[in-house]
């Protein structure tokens, strides 16, 4: 790190005095010496010229013959005198406040031009970072940016995962081929930097104030930095470096880790942002599903590359009496349970929405119809077992399935599947009903009627 300090004769409230540095001495006098040898060599020319011009005008006045001899002698001599005087005043004068006066401008030339590259850094940055659409891009910008700020010591970004209770190391960057300065650091409320929302910087792994984590490195004893990373006033991660306790990181590396924790935290905020809005606008409140105009989207996404699937139309048997006996928060404790069962048993391609009220449609790509059958056999066991546990209202469902070979388009695939559920509720509810066949699963409840089964209150409004 370079060697700051303040010359004497320089003010110390001065922000520029308190970052010289030795270069900037060094500069200085260079130039203070070039520049003052300059001007002695103009004063004393100066000062034989006004000598020769004396002599010839004082030979002129007396009437005298000028003597170009005694002319030379004259201006000999003058100059003899005048060079003591001018090495004097270059030594005690020029080089003196001549010195002072050219480092403060050194100083604050060097400032403006680390200015200038900490903006221009932080703008290119922001740029990058702009282009970033997701949170995988934007960490590859990152460990572009960590490479060109502390290009030659191991530094790691850890972020908060979305339960804010754990930090996960999603960047790490060292020039060594290793794996970062691996901070052990499991928790945002474990980590200094993140609890005191402020950078804090450590000498010596080994100082009595060091941070714990700091200790027991591979590496041994170390100096560190450790940038918080904010998002919207919250800490939610950490900068983290390390170097030798001979060599630690300068103060211009440690305002571009500032830069890139400041721009980091944006634009995660922006794409968090983004991310749940996108979320809120695809997804059904209540269920947590898809919506109906997201699903439709992809569903025919399925049509324009000709992927064969199967279309599951899906509705909550009795719900309207449901919702009139024991009350609206009962039939959307039904709905959250019947939606967390879907999902549970959805393969990672199927596709699964609330289609309205209290009717859900699934979409099965690759999946001929009695695979599709399978799969929903499962859910209405499930929801079956959930009812007999009291995780849930006690209500069953209706199922009727269609497959896109039998229909020219989405739209007709999924009345299709509308038709096969109605005949399954007309056949007496809680059954799967195919596409153009009577139903093929006999019901293993008895059809659920709140008007004659033992339903209570209590099953109805228990938790899900």
């Amino acid at each position: 790190m370079a060697d700051h300090h303040r010359p004497p004769g320089l003010r110390s409230g001065d922000e520029r005095v308190q970052s010289v540095t030795d270069a900037d001495i060094v500069e200085a006098r260079a130039r203070v010496g070039q520049w003052s040898r300059g001007l002695v060599v103009r004063m004393l020319s100066l000062t034989g010229l006004c000598l020769l011009i004396g002599s010839i005008v004082a030979a002129l006045v007396l009437d005298e013959e000028v003597g170009w001899g005694s002319v030379a002698v004259t201006v000999a001599a003058g100059l003899t005198l005048a060079l003591p005087l001018a090495a004097a005043f270059r030594a005690l004068v020029l080089q003196k406040r001549g010195s002072l006066m050219t480092l403060e401008s050194v100083v604050q030339e060097r400032l403006m031009h680390e200015a200038a590259a900490r903006r221009d850094f932080e703008t290119r940055l922001g740029r990058s970072l702009e282009i970033a659409d997701d949170e995988e891009a934007a960490h590859e910008t990152i460990r572009r940016a960590l490479g060109i700020v502390v290009p030659a010591h191991p530094v790691e970004l850890l972020l908060a995962d979305n339960s804010h209770a754990r930090l996960e190391r999603v960047v790490e960057s060292d020039p060594d081929g290793g794996d970062g300065p691996g901070c052990p650091v499991s928790s945002p409320n474990r980590c200094i930097a993140v609890r005191r929302a402020q950078t804090q910087r450590f000498g010596d792994s080994e100082a009595l104030d060091a941070c714990p984590m700091l200790r027991g490195r591979p590496q041994g004893r170390c100096s560190a930095v450790c940038v918080p990373v904010s998002i919207a006033g919250h800490s939610v991660g950490v900068l983290h470096t390390t170097a030798s306790v001979e060599d630690p990181l300068d103060d211009d590396a440690v305002e571009e880790l500032r830069i890139l924790s400041d721009q980091t935290g944006h634009r995660f905020g922006m794409l968090r942002i983004m991310a749940e809005t996108q979320l809120q606008a695809t997804t059904d409140g209540l269920t947590g599903l898809m919506n109906r105009r997201s699903l439709e989207n992809r569903a025919r996404g399925l049509w324009a590359s000709s992927t064969p699937h199967a279309v599951v139309m899906a509705d909550l048997d009795h719900f309207k009496l449901l919702n009139d006996t024991y009350g609206h928060e009962a039939g959307d404790r039904a709905l959250r349970v019947f939606a967390q069962t879907v999902r549970a048993h959805l393969r990672s391609s199927d596709l699964g929405c609330r289609y309205g009220g209290e009717e859900f449609l699934l979409v099965f790509p690759d999946a001929d119809t009695f695979e599709a059958m399978a799969i929903v056999e499962r859910i209405r066991d499930a929801l079956r077992a959930a009812a007999d546990r009291g995780g849930a209202p006690a209500v069953s469902s209706s199922f009727g399935i269609a497959h896109s070979d039998d229909a020219d388009d989405f739209d007709e695939v999924v009345q299709r599947a509308d038709q096969a559920l109605f005949n399954a509720k007309r056949a007496g509810r809680d059954r799967i009903c195919l596409d153009g066949q009577e139903p093929q699963v006999a019901p293993d409840l008895s059809t659920t009627d709140l008007t004659s089964t033992d339903l209570t209150s209590t099953d109805l409004t228990s938790t899900g």
